[in-house]
C-alpha cells in the first residue's frame, strides 16, 4: 500500500500526542485531575470569585444580548429552539420565494412563538421573536379556516412580495448581525472601534466553511490577504499582542485538507500559509491557525511546524494556534508545541478553546467503529482538561503567550487565581456571546486583556457557523445557557469540575457508549482510523499481496457432489442447535477482524477496491455475521401461542433445505458472506457460487468459515462461471436461491426455478436501480457536492446503490454545477492500494466497454458538463474518468449504467410531484436521496417514492447492517432487506405444533386451579 508520511520529526512529545489520540477517557481524566491538586485556599478563592462573577452577570442580564439571552429563551431542548436553528441555517440562502415560503410554512406551524413574545428581558430576543410571531399567527389563521395550507399559499401569492417571508427574513438578519461583526473587513474594523467595543482586542475570522474547489480556496486566500492588509494598515506599530489579528482555517485554503491527500495538501497549504504569515509579519500582527476536526490535527501540526522553521519569520511573535481542550490530546499537544517553539527559538500564541465539533467527533467514531473517541464525552471532563491545559500554559511563559477562550465564569476565575501577576495572557470570547461576563471583567479590571473572536462575512456565509455556535452554547449543559438561568443553583456553576465528577457513577458519559458497544444486541464491527499514522503504519506492515490460491476447477462431477452432499446434510444441519450455528458466525466475525489487513489487501488486489472501501467491506461482513447471529437466537426460539385450555400450541422456524448463494464482484466479501451466513444460521446448507472476477476472496472467506466451525458438509464453494449458476438453480434439490446482481440474470433465475418439476423454491434477489437524488433550493450546496461525489463516484460508481440521476431545482442548478465541476477536479483517479485514490478502475473489459457504449449514446442525447482527466499512464487500462452529463428527460435512461457517470436533470419547483411520478415510472425502487431543509417535504417525498432506502441530507451509499437494512422492490429486487429484521425469515419454513394435553385422561391444569382468587 501507499500513503503519505507527514514531515514531523519523531520525538517523545510527538509520540505522546499520538498515543493520546483515543486514549481511555477515565484514565486520561484521572491523569489530568492529578495535576489540579490545589490548596484549599486557592480552591476557595476560585469559588468565591466565580460566585461573584455569576451573581453580577445575572444582575446585569438585561444588558445582555446575542446568544446569551437568545439561548435562554429558545433552548435547543425546546421545539422552538430547533425551529429557530433550522430557519437560521437555511432561509437566507434560499433564492426563490416559493421554496422560502414552504420552508417558513414547514417550520413555523409547529412552534409556539407567541409564548415567547415579551417574555424575555432582552430587546434583541423580542425583536427576533416579533417576526416569528407575525408569521406564525398569519399562517395558523390560514390553516384553521378549513382550507389548510392551500389558503396560506393563495394568500402568499396575492401579497406579491410576501409579508411573511420578508418578516422572517428580517428576523434572521437581526439574529445574524449579532453573530457577524461585519459583512466586510472594513465594516468589521469600523464596528470594532465603536464605543462599546473599544475595551476589547479583536481577531477577525473571514467567515466561510471548508473549500470544495480550487476556486473556493483561492477566493478564501484572497480574502485573507485583503484582511491582513486592511488590519495591518490600521494597526500601525501596535504589535501582535495589542493589534487586531486574523484567524485562518486551513480547510478554507485547500479543498482536500485530509490525511489521505497529505502529499499534495501540505505543500499547497504550507506555501499559502508562509505567504500569509510573511504578510502578517510585515505588519507585525497576529495570525492564528484555527482548530478543526480531530482527524486534521496532525496535518495542522505539520503546517504549524513548518512555519516555526521559516527563517524569515524568526523575529515575529504573532504566529498562533488554537488548541481544543475537548480533545484527549490537548494536554500533550501543548508539550509538543512548547518543545518545537523552544527548538526554533520562537514564542507563539496559543488560543485554548473548548472545541466546536463535539457532536461530529462522537458520530464519526461510532460510524467508523473506532476503539474510542478523540474527545471527552462529558462537559465536566472537558472542563478538567481545559483547567489542566491552562495551568500548563502558564508553565511555558518563555515560549507561549496564552489566550484563554472561554465563557465559563468558573474557568475565568480559576485562570485569574492561577496566573502570576507578572505573566502576560489574555481572555477571548466569541462575538455576540459572553458579553455580560466580560463586560464586567474589563470594566472592573482595566489591565485585563480580552480579545473578541469576530466573524466577518455575508449573512448567507454565516449560516453553518451560526448553527454550530447555537448547538455549542444552546445545550442544556452550556455555561452560557445556565448562567442566565436563575433556576440553575449558584453552587452548580461555581463548583470545581472534580467535585462534580465525584457525584457520578462513572467518568465517561453512560449514554454515550464506546463505538464497539453501540448496539444493544451485538458488538459493532471494528473499524480502522485512516487518519491515525499509527494505524496506517500497522496496516502497511501487515499488508500482504497474496498470490492466487489453488481453487479446484468446477466440473459436472463437483457440481453433483456439492448438490448431493448439501442435500443429504440438510436435516442434520437443520437440527443442529441454533446457538451453535450462531456461535460459528460470531467466531467468523472475530476471525474477519483479525485478518482485516490481509482481507483489505485482497479486496484491493482482486476486487479493485480502494483502501477505505476495503475497510468498509470487511466491517460489513462482520456486521452481517453478528447481526444474523443475534437475530437467529431470537427468531429460532420456539414460541408458545394462545389457545383453549387443554391444548399446547407452538410456532417455530426451520431451515428450507439447500440454498444456492450467488454473489457479485462489487461486494465480494460482504455480500458473499451476508448471503451465506444468513442461510447457514437459519438451518440451511449452502452452495456458494461467487463472481468469476473475485474467486480468491471467496476462497479465503470460505476457509475462515470452516475455521470458525462451519462443517464442510454444510458449505460448498463452486467458483465457476455463469454456467455453474445456471446448472445449480435448475436442480430439483435446491430449495432456494439468494442472488445479488443484474436484473436480467435475476429474471433468468426466476424463470429457471419456476420451470422445474420440483417444490416451489424461494428466490431472494437484489438487483440495481436508476437511483436518484433530489436537491431543492433550500439544500446546503456544499454538503450536496460532498454527497454527490461519494454517492456517484466512490467505488468507481460500481455499487447498486450508487447515484445515477441528480435532480436539481433549476434555481440552484447553475451554482451547484459550478461547485460540482470544481470538486470533480480534485478527485484522484489511480491505484486502489494508494490511500490518496478516490476512484479506482472498473472491474473488467466488459464493464469498461459497457460504459463507453453508454457514452456514445450520451454524446448525441445529452450535454457533457464535466469529465475528469485521466493521466496518460491510465488511458489504456481499466480506468474510466468520472463524468457529469445533463439530460433533458428521465426517459432518456432506461437501464442502470454501472459506473462513475451522474446524469443531472433540472426541474422547476412547481414540477416536484411530476418528477417523483417519473422516477417511480422507471420501475426501479432501490435508493433515493433527498436534500432539503423542509422536513415536511422530505417526509412527503419519502412516502411517495418507490424506493427501499431513502436518505435525507446525506449520501446514498454505505448502508449499515441493522441500521439501514438494504434492498429494493420492483425491478430492484424481491426483498426482504439484507441486514434487516425480516431477512432470515425468508430462508425458513414455518411450523406449528398443536398438542391435546387432555388425551392422557383429562385436563389436569384446569382441575388444579384453586379458588383463592
Amino acid at each position: 500500500m501507499k500513503y503519505a508520511r507527514l514531515p514531523l520529526q519523531d520525538s517523545d512529545t510527538l509520540d505522546a500526542v499520538r498515543a493520546a489520540y483515543r486514549v481511555d477517557e477515565e484514565s486520561q481524566v484521572i491523569r489530568l485531575s492529578q495535576t489540579l491538586q490545589w490548596p484549599s485556599s486557592t480552591a476557595d478563592a476560585i469559588r468565591d470569585r466565580a460566585g461573584k462573577l455569576v451573581t453580577a452577570v445575572r444582575a446585569e442580564r438585561r444588558k445582555g444580548s446575542g446568544v446569551d439571552a437568545l439561548m435562554h429563551e429558545y433552548q435547543l431542548s425546546s421545539e422552538e429552539g430547533v425551529v429557530l436553528m433550522c430557519l437560521a441555517e437555511a432561509l437566507l440562502r434560499v433564492p426563490d420565494g416559493a421554496t422560502a415560503d414552504r420552508l417558513i410554512e414547514d417550520k413555523l406551524t409547529a412552534a409556539d412563538w407567541e409564548g415567547h413574545l415579551g417574555h424575555s428581558e432582552s430587546l434583541f430576543v423580542n425583536a427576533s421573536t416579533w417576526g416569528l410571531v407575525l408569521s406564525g399567527r398569519l399562517l395558523r389563521q390560514s390553516l384553521h379556516d378549513g382550507h389548510g395550507k392551500k389558503v396560506f399559499r393563495q394568500w402568499v401569492q396575492r401579497c406579491g412580495e410576501p409579508v411573511v417571508r420578508q418578516a422572517v427574513r428580517q428576523a434572521m438578519r437581526v439574529m445574524a448581525r449579532h453573530f457577524v461583526t461585519g459583512r466586510s473587513i472594513e465594516e468589521a474594523l469600523q464596528r470594532s472601534q465603536g464605543r462599546a467595543n473599544r475595551a476589547y482586542r479583536y481577531s477577525f475570522d473571514m467567515l466561510g466553511e471548508a473549500a470544495r474547489t480550487q476556486s473556493d480556496s483561492e477566493r478564501y486566500f484572497d480574502a485573507y490577504v485583503h484582511a491582513i492588509n486592511a488590519v495591518g494598515r490600521q494597526s500601525g506599530d501596535m504589535g501582535p499582542l495589542d493589534a487586531p489579528g486574523i484567524s485562518v482555517k486551513l480547510s478554507a485554503l485547500y479543498p482536500r485538507f485530509e490525511m489521505s491527500q497529505a502529499d499534495r495538501a501540505l505543500p499547497a497549504l504550507t506555501r499559502k500559509m508562509v505567504s500569509l504569515a510573511r504578510l502578517a509579519c510585515h505588519y507585525d500582527i497576529g495570525l492564528t491557525i484555527d482548530a478543526e476536526e480531530a482527524d486534521r490535527l496532525e496535518l495542522t501540526m505539520a503546517v504549524f511546524d513548518e512555519l516555526l522553521r521559516q527563517p524569515q519569520l524568526a523575529q515575529w511573535q504573532g504566529l498562533g494556534l488554537a488548541v481544543q481542550a475537548y480533545q484527549k490530546r490537548a494536554y500533550d499537544l501543548l508539550d509538543w508545541i512548547a518543545s518545537q517553539a523552544r527548538q526554533n527559538q520562537r514564542s507563539v500564541m496559543i488560543r485554548l478553546v473548548k472545541g466546536a465539533y463535539w457532536d461530529t467527533e462522537i458520530k464519526r467514531a461510532q460510524e467508523d467503529g473506532l476503539d474510542d473517541y478523540p474527545v471527552f464525552t462529558r462537559k465536566q471532563n472537558t472542563d478538567i482538561s481545559y483547567l489542566a491545559c491552562a495551568q500548563k500554559l502558564f508553565s511555558y511563559q518563555d515560549c507561549i503567550y496564552p489566550q484563554f477562550a472561554t465563557h465559563n465564569a468558573y474557568t475565568v476565575a480559576a485562570i485569574l487565581e492561577l496566573a502570576d501577576p507578572q505573566q502576560a495572557f489574555e481572555f477571548q470570547r466569541l462575538h455576540g456571546m459572553g458579553e455580560p461576563l466580560y463586560d464586567q471583567l474589563v470594566t472592573n479590571n482595566p489591565e485585563l486583556n480580552c480579545r473578541v473572536y469576530a466573524p466577518v462575512g455575508s449573512h448567507e456565509d454565516l449560516l453553518p457557523y451560526l448553527v454550530r455556535r447555537l448547538l455549542e452554547n444552546g445545550a442544556n449543559t452550556s455555561f452560557v445557557n445556565r448562567i442566565m438561568d436563575d433556576q440553575a443553583p449558584l453552587e452548580s456553576l461555581t463548583a470545581h469540575p472534580q467535585e462534580q465528577l465525584k457525584t457520578l457513577a462513572q467518568i465517561p458519559h453512560p449514554r454515550i457508549p464506546l463505538p464497539a458497544d453501540l448496539y444493544p444486541d451485538r458488538r459493532n464491527s471494528r473499524g480502522m482510523d485512516l487518519s491515525d499514522v499509527r494505524a496506517l503504519s500497522a496496516l502497511d506492515e501487515q499488508w500482504q499481496v497474496l498470490s492466487g490460491p489453488s481453487i479446484p476447477p468446477v466440473t459436472d462431477a463437483s457440481i453433483e457432489s456439492a448438490l448431493e452432499g448439501a442435500f443429504h446434510y440438510t436435516e442434520q444441519w437443520r437440527l443442529t442447535d441454533v446457538n451453535f450455528r450462531a456461535g460459528c458466525l460470531e467466531a467468523l466475525a472475530d476471525l474477519l477482524e483479525e485478518r482485516m489487513p490481509h482481507l483489505i489487501a485482497l479486496c484491493c488486489q482482486e476486487g479493485r477496491k480502494s483502501i477505505p472501501d476495503g475497510v468498509a467491506e470487511v466491517r460489513e461482513a462482520v456486521d452481517f455475521c453478528r447481526y444474523y447471529a443475534a437475530q437467529a437466537r431470537q427468531l429460532f426460539d420456539p414460541q408458545a401461542l394462545p389457545g383453549p385450555t387443554g391444548e399446547s400450541n407452538q410456532w417455530r422456524l426451520r431451515g428450507r433445505g439447500v440454498f444456492v448463494c450467488i454473489s457479485p464482484w462489487n461486494f465480494p466479501l460482504a455480500i458473499f458472506l451476508g448471503q451465506i451466513s444468513a442461510a447457514l444460521v437459519a438451518g440451511n446448507t449452502v452452495i456458494a457460487k461467487p463472481a468469476e472476477q473475485t474467486p480468491a476472496i471467496a476462497w479465503m472467506a470460505t476457509q475462515l468459515m470452516y475455521q470458525a466451525g462451519i462443517p464442510e458438509q454444510a458449505l460448498y464453494l463452486l467458483a465457476g462461471d455463469a454456467g455453474t449458476g445456471a446448472r445449480l438453480v435448475k436442480d430439483s434439490r435446491v430449495a432456494g436461491v439468494a442472488f445479488t446482481g443484474s436484473e436480467l440474470t435475476a429474471r433468468r433465475i426466476n424463470q429457471a426455478l419456476a420451470s422445474r418439476e420440483a417444490a416451489i423454491a424461494t428466490l431472494i434477489a437484489e438487483t440495481g436501480g436508476l437511483n436518484a437524488m433530489l436537491v431543492d433550493s433550500s439544500a446546503l450546496l456544499e454538503q450536496v457536492v460532498v454527497d454527490v461525489l461519494r454517492s456517484g463516484f466512490q467505488s468507481a460508481g460500481q455499487r447498486c446503490s450508487a447515484l445515477r440521476i441528480l435532480l436539481v431545482q433549476e434555481d440552484v442548478a447553475p451554482a451547484l454545477i459550478e461547485l460540482l465541476r470544481g470538486a470533480m477536479d480534485e478527485l484522484i483517479i489511480g491505484d486502489p492500494a494508494d490511500l490518496a485514490t478516490d476512484v479506482g478502475p472498473v472491474i473488467d473489459e466488459n464493464a469498461l466497454a459497457s460504459l463507453y457504449e453508454h457514452i456514445d449514446y450520451l454524446e448525441g442525447n445529452a450535454r457533457l458538463l464535466k469529465c475528469c482527466e485521466l493521466s496518460d499512464s491510465l488511458s489504456d487500462t481499466l480506468y474510466f474518468a468520472p463524468r457529469l452529463y445533463e439530460i433533458s428527460r428521465i426517459e432518456q435512461l432506461s437501464r442502470e449504467v454501472f459506473g462513475p457517470i451522474v446524469h443531472l436533470l433540472r426541474f422547476r419547483a412547481s414540477d416536484l410531484d411530476r418528477v417523483i411520478d417519473q422516477i417511480n415510472a422507471t420501475g426501479y425502487g432501490l435508493t433515493f436521496g433527498i436534500h432539503s431543509r423542509i422536513s415536511s417535504r422530505a417526509q412527503t417525498i419519502a412516502s411517495r417514492i418507490n424506493a427501499g432506502n431513502v436518505y435525507v441530507n446525506r449520501n446514498m451509499i454505505g448502508a449499515v447492517v441493522g441500521v439501514q437494512p438494504f434492498g429494493g422492490s420492483g425491478l430492484s429486487g424481491t426483498g426482504p432487506k439484507a441486514g434487516g429484521p425480516l431477512y432470515l425469515t425468508r430462508f425458513t419454513n414455518e411450523q406449528s405444533i398443536s398438542i391435546d394435553t387432555t388425551a392422557a385422561g383429562g385436563n389436569a391444569s384446569l382441575f388444579a386451579l384453586s379458588d383463592d382468587h
